[in-house]
């Protein structure tokens, strides 16, 4: 992926907000992210410049198809890499800590290889 990491965690928290919020909003990504409100709108303008979102006129913002399909991936890696983690005996919240890290470094090649020998284990990322 070329996005940097902060445009990923933008983009994974707005996927993970629109599971549970009828409308995302910017002060909604900035409450759950922790960051202020004019850093998130600098961030917004330049998601929404780049295609990874759109903002309607009563400030919902909403991920386009290119926008969701790299949410999607960070998520699946987030959520599979915390799971083998805590699987290994690592406590939930380092396991999601450390998970949040490695979800934008790892290579394609190496989830790939997590996620099929996970399939032959119980207990980890199989949701």
């Amino acid at each position: 992926m070329t996005m940097q990491e902060s445009g990923q965690m933008y983009l994974e928290t707005i996927l993970v907000l629109s599971k549970k919020l009828e409308r995302v909003r910017s002060v909604d990504i900035a409450e759950h992210m922790g960051y202020s409100k004019p850093s998130v709108s600098r961030a917004v303008g330049l998601l929404r410049r780049d295609g990874y979102i759109e903002v309607d006129g009563l400030g919902s913002v909403t991920l386009t198809e290119s926008g969701l399909k790299v949410a999607e991936t960070i998520y699946e890696r987030h959520r599979i890499l915390s799971a083998v983690l805590e699987a290994l005996g690592v406590s939930h919240e380092t396991a999601v800590d450390d998970a949040c890290k490695l979800e934008h470094y790892i290579s394609e090649e190496s989830f790939e290889a997590v996620k099929r020998y996970i399939r032959g284990h119980s207990g980890c990322g199989n949701d």
